[in-house]
């Protein structure tokens, strides 16, 4: 477990952070800019100090004001990955990789050896090559190297896509996804992009103004109101694992159970058994009281309206019930009148493939 109970102020600002997650995961920081994420991630590291608080990861106390322990940042066995990467300019790729490996004070088997993370990172061609030699994103896998062979028992990452385009983004997350997979690693992730949340995290903290205001699974924190505050109304939506029950390499599709529903979503490279994550978002829901007919839309799967609540003065979010799934659409009001929406209506769910696409994506298995 890793548990964080700690406030802090830094001149006006204000931090209290209190959240506690089970080890491993992965823990995603996410909320606007200035919330405080990176002020907690450094007092998680040990490069800041808290007022008052304790930390503490597994059986193991990293700070506790109370009993005036502070365990330093050089002993604390965390890696830490920066915006920027920070490789040494006077390094090759290799020598900034066994800088980790010189850093390590681990005893024991290790976490991961040399050879496996240039292999994990798709770095052997980059060996020879000095930092100013390298993308963006490639710095960045570098970066990520070097922190895995410190043999960590925590991996801090302070938005290490920030700084990326949406290009060299892309290139880095497959390897973040395939890290996830490959070691029992606890990390924690600050973003506050919504997608690289969903592609990562099996825990979300929810920040804003320095307060952690919710924390859950993904599934349950995109169904709070606290997100919609943080993201904006149309990124509101339903965050949703399923399996896949059917491939159809051809055209590029897969068949997804969700609860009672079965969802067609455009994705490739996946086998029958294995679990994807999808979000679909509350705005491109569409309700109806029966079965439609004679239209496009071949996602459809019946429910039952779980709740109705007020979105705005004129729309309403109501969530449905998917055989212990929930889906969240945002309607009119006067739709919702109209209709005569209750919770108990069953109801039919439509969801356009093209409104999924980008939005699906394989988990650890």
């Amino acid at each position: 477990m890793l548990r964080v109970s700690i406030s802090k102020k830094r001149g006006e600002f204000v931090l209290q952070a209190d959240f506690a997650v089970p080890t491993p995961a992965v823990v995603a920081l996410f909320g606007p800019s200035g919330c405080g994420k990176t002020t907690l991630v450094n007092l998680i590291s040990g490069l800041l100090a808290p007022d008052e608080g304790r930390i503490q990861l597994d059986d193991t106390v990293l700070t506790d004001t109370n009993e005036g322990i502070c365990v330093p940042a050089e002993r604390r066995r965390i890696g830490y990955v920066f915006q920027d990467a920070r490789l040494f300019p006077h390094f090759n790729v290799r020598g900034n990789l066994r800088y980790g490996l010189r850093r390590s004070s681990a005893g024991g088997s290790p976490l991961i050896g040399f050879e496996e993370v240039v292999s994990l990172l798709g770095l052997p061609e980059l060996l020879d090559r000095r930092p100013h030699q390298l993308s963006g994103g490639e710095r960045q896998r570098v970066g990520l190297g070097r922190a895995l062979l410190s043999q960590p028992r925590l991996l801090l990452l302070d938005e290490p896509l920030a700084s990326l385009d949406i290009a060299r983004r892309e290139e880095v997350l497959p390897y973040l996804e395939a890290l996830r997979e490959r070691l029992a690693l606890p990390m924690v992730y600050v973003s506050h992009q919504f997608e690289e949340v969903l592609r990562l995290a099996t825990h979300v903290v929810l920040m804003d103004a320095g307060r952690v205001v919710a924390q859950g699974t993904p599934e349950e924190v995109s169904l709070l109101p606290q997100l919609r505050a943080i993201v904006g109304p149309d990124s509101v939506g339903s965050v949703l694992d399923g399996v896949v029950t059917a491939v159809h390499p051809p055209v590029g599709m897969a068949d997804l159970q969700l609860g009672t529903g079965c969802l067609h979503v455009s994705l490739q490279n996946v086998a029958v058994g294995s679990k994807v994550r999808v979000q679909l978002l509350a705005r491109d829901i569409i309700l109806a009281t029966q079965k439609p007919q004679g239209l496009s839309v071949r996602n459809e799967f019946r429910g039952v309206i779980a709740d109705i609540t007020p979105d705005d003065p004129d729309t309403v979010l109501v969530k449905v019930d998917i055989g212990g799934v929930t889906v969240l659409a945002r309607i009119t009001q006067q739709a919702s009148q109209a209709l005569a929406f209750r919770p108990g209506s069953p109801v039919w769910v439509l969801v356009k493939a093209v409104s999924m696409r980008g939005r699906a994506f394989p988990l650890p298995r």
